[in-house]
This record gives C-alpha cells, sequence and structure tokens, in this order.
C-alpha cells in the first residue's frame, strides 16, 4: 500500500494544527455554528442527531494492521469501542466530542490516516474493487491509479468547493465490484489491441433521482486519465447547479443535456488542454505501482484443510475465495452478524483482527463498499486455524452474498437526515433468516436497505431495496424491486404503496415465496427470476392476493 513521503506527513501535521486551533475558536464563541460548518467538514467532522460524528477516510479500502490497531485504540479512547463501516469503503466514530476531535485526527496522522475528503462538496474518497490486485480476471491492478487520482484531487483549488460532492470508483474487471455505474465518474481498465486503457462512465447516483452512468469514452489512454478527469471536472464545475441542492450532482447535470452533448463539451474541454498539463510519465506511474507489489508467491501444495465439521465447511464455502496466487485464498470476513448493526467493528475484535492480519495475511486488510472486510493473502493450510480465532470473536458469520448479508445506513438512530430507523429492520431480517442452510436455499440475493432518500444504504439498487418514509408521523417502508449494482447495474422498481413496520417482514416474506414459486431451478437466484417474469407477479401477491 502507499507509504506517506515526508511532504505527506507534513501536510497532515500542518493541516491538524489548524484544525485545531478552529475547534478553539468555536469552544470559545469566536465562531458560530454556521461559520464552523465549511471548517469541520473539511476535516470529516459531522454534526448527527445526538452528537458529532467523524468519518475517517479509508483510501480505496486498504488498511495496514497497524492502522486498525489505532482505529481500535481511538474507538476505545474517544469514542462508545466500536466504529461503523460505510458503503464508501470508510468508517465513522459516531460518539466523538468536540474537544477531542483534534486529538484523534492526531492519531490518525501517526499511521498516515486522516479525515479529509469523506464530506464537503469535493471529490470524496476513492473507491475500489476489494479484490484489486488478487484476482485472475482484472487486465492489471487498479489500485495505483485509485492512488494517482486520490493525490491529484486532494486539495485541488478548483474541486474543493462543487456544486456537490463528487465520487469515483475504479474497477479493472467485467465483474464489477465497485459499483462504477452508480457513481459520478466510473472507471473500468480495459485491454484493446494490446493496449490497456479506460471506459469512462459519467453520471451515475442514487438519492432523490437515481441514475446509471452513461459510457462516454470506449478507451483513454492511461496517460491521460487526469487530464480527461480535469475536463469532467471543469464542465461539471462551470455548468453544474449551485442554486439547488437537489439538482445539484452531475447525474442531473448528464440528464438534462443528454449523453451526446456532455460527451461532446467533455471532448472540447479535453482537446483544450493543449499543454497536456497533466498527462502521466511511465516513470510516475511505475513509481506508484511499486507501492502495491503483492508480499506472497506461490505456496507449494498448500490446500485447505479437510476438517470434519459442519460450520467451518459452511464458512469456507462462502467466504473464502480463490486467490490469483496458488496455494493463497481471499478470506472474507463478514460484519453481519445475526441481530448486529450491519458494518460494526468493536474494538476488541478491530485489535483481534489487526493480529490476525499481521499473522495470517502480512499485515493488510482490506474494506469493501458493501460494509464487510477481508484478509486478502491467506495460506490455505493456515485457514482452519484462522477460522478458528475468528469464531472466538464473532467475526465467522458464514454469510457473505447471502439475504443476511445487508447493506444498511444508521438510519434515524444516528442521522439527523433519517425518516425511520434503518438498523433494527437489517437485525429483524438477519434474526429471521439467521440459518445457513434456509439462506442457501433462498440463494445470492442483495438486501439493502436507506434510512431516507439520500439513499447512503443503496437501496436503490438492492435486489431488494427498503426505503424508510415518515408518512404521517409514523415509520413506513418502501419496497424497490431488481436493483443492482454489478456490471448489469440497475434501478429498482417501486412495487407499490408503502408498509408499516409491522407489515414489512410479511411483505419481504411474501416477495420470497413469489420469487420460489416461479424459479425454474435452485441456481436460478433472485435477480434472474425477477428479470424475466418482472414486477407484475410480486404485485400480485403483495397487494391483490396477500399471504
Amino acid at each position: 500500500m502507499y507509504k506517506y513521503s515526508k511532504k505527506d506527513k507534513k501536510i497532515l501535521k500542518k493541516r491538524t494544527s489548524e484544525f485545531k486551533y478552529q475547534v478553539e475558536r468555536r469552544l470559545n464563541g469566536d465562531l458560530t455554528e454556521d461559520e464552523f460548518k465549511p471548517l469541520r467538514l473539511m476535516n470529516g467532522l459531522y454534526l448527527q442527531l445526538h452528537a458529532y460524528m467523524l468519518r475517517v477516510a479509508i483510501p480505496y479500502g486498504e488498511l495496514s494492521y497497524l492502522q486498525l490497531k489505532k482505529l481500535a485504540e481511538i474507538s476505545k479512547k474517544f469514542d462508545r469501542g466500536y466504529g461503523h463501516f460505510t458503503t464508501r469503503q470508510n468508517i465513522q466514530f459516531n460518539w466523538p466530542k468536540l474537544t477531542d476531535v483534534p486529538k484523534i485526527l492526531e492519531e490518525l496522522a501517526s499511521v498516515e490516516m486522516h479525515a479529509i475528503q469523506t464530506s464537503g462538496n469535493c471529490i470524496r474518497n476513492i473507491s475500489c474493487d476489494h479484490l484489486a490486485g488478487i484476482n485472475n480476471e482484472e487486465v492489471e491492478d487498479p489500485r495505483p491509479w485509485c492512488e494517482i487520482i486520490r493525490q491529484w484531487s486532494t486539495f485541488h483549488p478548483e474541486f474543493s468547493f462543487l456544486p456537490r460532492k463528487f465520487k469515483i470508483a475504479v474497477t479493472a474487471s467485467k465483474k464489477d465490484r465497485a459499483a462504477i455505474e452508480v457513481h459520478d465518474i466510473g472507471l473500468r481498465l480495459v485491454k484493446k489491441n494490446s493496449r490497456i486503457g479506460f471506459e469512462v462512465y459519467v453520471g451515475g447516483g442514487q438519492g432523490r433521482s437515481p441514475f446509471i452512468a452513461k459510457k462516454i469514452k470506449d478507451f483513454l489512454d492511461k496517460k491521460d486519465l487526469l487530464n480527461y478527469l480535469e475536463a469532467i471536472l471543469s464542465v461539471y464545475n462551470e455548468l453544474g447547479r449551485r442554486d439547488n441542492i437537489y439538482k445539484a450532482r452531475i447525474k442531473i447535470l448528464v440528464n438534462e443535456l443528454g449523453e451526446e452533448k456532455i460527451r461532446s463539451m467533455i471532448e472540447d474541454k479535453y482537446k483544450n488542454f493543449a499543454d497536456k498539463k497533466l498527462e502521466l510519465s511511465e516513470n510516475k506511474v511505475k513509481e506508484i505501482y511499486n507501492f502495491f507489489k503483492l508480499p506472497i508467491t506461490h505456496a507449494k501444495n498448500s490446500i485447505i484443510p479437510k476438517v470434519d465439521n459442519v460450520e467451518f465447511k459452511q464458512w469456507v464455502k462462502q467466504n473464502v475465495i480463490n486467490h490469483k496466487i496458488k496455494g493463497y485464498s481471499v478470506v472474507m470476513i463478514s460484519l453481519k452478524p445475526t441481530g448486529k448493526p450491519p458494518g460494526d467493528m468493536n474494538a476488541n475484535q478491530m485489535n483481534e483482527l489487526s493480529q490476525l492480519s499481521y499473522d495470517y495475511s502480512f499485515g493488510e486488510i482490506r474494506v469493501t463498499h458493501e460494509q464487510n472486510v477481508l484478509l486478502p493473502h491467506v495460506e490455505n493450510k493456515k485457514i482452519y486455524n484462522l477460522w478458528l480465532k475468528l469464531k472466538k470473536v464473532g467475526l465467522s458469520a458464514p454469510n457473505i452474498g447471502l439475504i443476511s448479508d445487508i447493506i444498511c445506513c444508521p438510519g434515524m438512530d444516528y442521522c439527523a437526515l433519517a425518516t425511520a430507523r434503518s438498523i433494527p429492520i437489517s437485525q429483524k431480517i438477519s434474526q429471521s433468516f439467521n440459518n445457513y442452510n434456509e439462506q442457501k436455499n433462498i440463494g445470492g440475493l442483495k438486501i439493502k436497505i436507506s434510512g431516507c432518500i439520500n439513499a447512503c444504504g443503496h437501496h436503490h439498487v438492492g435486489n431488494i431495496g427498503i426505503l424508510g418514509l415518515d408518512k404521517n408521523g409514523e415509520e413506513s417502508y418502501q419496497i424497490t424491486l431488481g436493483g443492482s449494482a454489478t456490471e448489469n447495474a440497475s434501478i429498482g422498481e417501486i412495487v407499490g404503496p408503502s408498509f408499516p413496520e409491522s407489515q414489512l417482514m410479511g411483505a419481504l416474506n411474501t416477495i420470497l415465496k413469489t420469487y420460489k414459486k416461479h424459479r425454474i431451478s435452485q441456481d436460478e437466484d433472485f435477480l434472474k427470476v425477477f428479470n424475466r417474469i418482472g414486477i407484475s407477479e410480486f404485485k400480485k401477491d403483495l397487494y391483490d392476493n396477500p399471504q
């Protein structure tokens, strides 16, 4: 992973000192909350429903064991002993005191971490395929390109105050694990005629007006990446709405201008960069790539132990993925145990996982956009011993990709914008479907829950999406079906009127009965059935023939 230079460390030290002074001015009454707001947002600090919330950047989802250990220490010392991993591969602390935030930033800086680019109308934390560099499908490792974009975008003088927040995701596989088509910019590394470059997608996003991104370029030379990104951001910065927060995202601009018009404007802007000021040299790219070399070689005759233990076998089947290097595996660790808030990890678990990553995975951990974590390089012969240790600390749920592997925002338990609770709904679902064999019978299924229309829980692209609403002062839940954040991205369709919480589980069970009734075989998952039969059968069973 990337290591900070002396310059990086100096910048962070200065930034932390600056914010410490700003906090002192706020506490002394020299700054009003309105004056303090843009300053705290530039440092990842939100004012939530009950307290401040600090969002810490985990660029492209990569953590070292030392960084995770530090996060555990911070959660215990300055918060309530846990952290919440988000759909942007970040971590949030929900209860820090304002007086402690500068100390937290100092602690983060000591392990090359910060909270920059996690909030405000800037280019946010760059996200990536969590299997980058360790799967056999990709044309090359996309992580160095995430780092190049991160360095370009951090403190960019033109793009620090955009019309609205801006999100970029990068992948290098046909199989999309980074949800690039629901980002403001999505990049996919592709190989054409023995050359590697980028497909470029623009204008995806969720929230009040969800859109799937448009592919505006089939092939962009790698050396031209930053110039092209600069062109896109410049067009958006000039034309994006600043008078209406609900129409300020680039997705609205793309939708209003049309695909051809926005492509033409971006190309014109790109061509006008006559000096090619941001053209990347091979030496610069190679320098960045050197930070991302795999720490392993083949492990001869290393196989996963054959143990007569049903739980272990289930876990291996569901949570262990082939590595590109023979003799190693990728171990997915679910943060969705039965009845727990999705994405949460307590300080003890963070400490234990930090040590396990050191002992079993060369000190590396990754965070996924689906609110789970993984150990990327585990030798096969050590997997059983690793599982035993994960089981001791409650990190062995065998449910990756199944119905209880739910994406969920904090909802009204924490967020001032939320209109309904989301965590209790996810807990009810995981408790109702806590039997592994029952989950396997249902098959691959993505449930995603948001507590408001801002869609932090990605409900629009859930196979089953659940949106919390306020209906006459009571919580109500709207259901969408058929969404997907994969390479076949789609926005879910609303089935009809929302359901009160008391009827939501019944509605979910009805949807599953309809799906099972119409599937042709055990291998036909929910999304395949939905795409084949459409929404009408689900509507009929939900509203005309309730079960």
